[in-house]
């Protein structure tokens, strides 16, 4: 995948440097997947939620952080669309 938006977590792992490994790891395993739909992420991430729009949310740390991406299977190409606290996701 082509992974998009990577300026939105680098602005939140400034905030939040305890993340920065499990980020850093998610970010590498996105970039090396080859994701063809849901199933693929799924199998991989157990834990994450699919919304509208082919948006998911990825659990980072546990489930301490959330990374809202959007997916595009066709094009290989997920683009970070926020990065925050389980506290931030609930009012997004």
């Amino acid at each position: 995948m082509r992974v998009l938006g990577r300026q939105i977590l680098q602005e939140f792992l400034q905030r939040h440097a305890d993340a920065r490994r499990p980020a850093s790891a998610w970010l590498a395993e996105a970039e090396a997947a080859l994701w063809r739909g849901p199933a693929d992420i799924k199998a991989r991430y157990p834990g994450a939620s699919f919304l509208a729009d082919n948006e998911v949310i990825f659990n980072i740390k546990g489930n301490k952080y959330r990374l809202k991406v959007m997916v595009a299977y066709a094009s290989q190409t997920a683009i970070i669309q926020q990065a925050g606290t389980h506290a931030e996701y609930d009012r997004w």
